[in-house]
């Protein structure tokens, strides 16, 4: 969950935590709560703005304010050196699955 906490975060310039204000922002259809498709296609607007260089991939510098060195690496699914797209959204969808506590694909 602390990975989906500083990215959310991170992306709208906002402190680590994720408030109320923020989950309103990501419910696109405004029905109290944030489905996958919402998180996902925030996420993929999330990874875009990260990617500072526009290389199609993160380096630990790009997400250096957000994620500490462990966090990178376990996202870093190869072990390249780098986050590609795929290795984002793998990571912060399981983070959203588990932080999906009722189990029924949205957080509210």
């Amino acid at each position: 969950m602390v990975f989906f906490t500083a990215i959310a975060a991170a992306a709208q310039n906002q402190p680590m935590a994720m408030n109320q204000g923020q989950m309103d922002r990501l419910d696109r259809n405004k029905n109290g709560a944030v489905d996958r498709s919402e998180y996902q296609a925030f996420m993929t607007s999330a990874f875009a703005g990260l990617d500072k260089n526009k290389d199609g991939s993160l380096n630990s510098d790009e997400v250096a304010r957000v994620l500490n060195t462990q966090q990178f690496a376990a996202t870093d699914a190869n072990s390249d050196g780098k986050v590609s797209q795929n290795e984002f959204l793998n990571k912060v969808m399981t983070d959203f699955k588990a932080a999906d506590r009722g189990g029924d694909g949205s957080l509210q």
